[in-house]
């Protein structure tokens, strides 16, 4: 018996601490997949990485922005307006362009049969 492969999409989440310079690094990954209606967030901040960047960035605003990703993805009342969207909607938001120090790479199609596997071997792959 072969398990079903899952279509999903997916981003590169990126700190940009000084958005006029247009340097970033990567600090996790953004999933979405309609069939399961799942919207997940994978960090793994490296605050050495980003300090050498930029050695006054506000880190704990980083950090605050980095919680906001995960608790929209999660969706709820929590995540305010815009996590009471449906799942494709937040992760169209959360992958929306900005130029603001938290940004998102283009979005990316894939396959997977375990999505939970996929998110770290993404997470992997794109920030460690």
């Amino acid at each position: 018996m072969t398990q079903e492969k899952y279509l999903f999409n997916y981003a590169v989440i990126r700190v940009v601490p000084r958005v006029e310079r247009e340097e970033f690094i990567n600090v996790g990954v953004i999933i979405y997949c309609k069939a399961k209606n799942l919207v997940e967030v994978a960090i793994a901040l490296n605050e050495q990485k980003l300090k050498v960047l930029d050695p006054k960035v506000d880190l704990a605003e980083v950090k605050r922005h980095l919680a906001a990703y995960e608790a929209i993805a999660k969706g709820g009342a929590d995540a305010g307006p815009i996590g009471l969207l449906d799942a494709s909607s937040r992760f169209r938001w959360l992958t929306a362009k900005r130029s603001t120090i938290i940004q998102s790479s283009n979005v990316h199609p894939a396959f997977s049969v375990d999505l939970n596997k996929k998110i770290k071997v993404l997470l992997t792959e794109q920030v460690h």
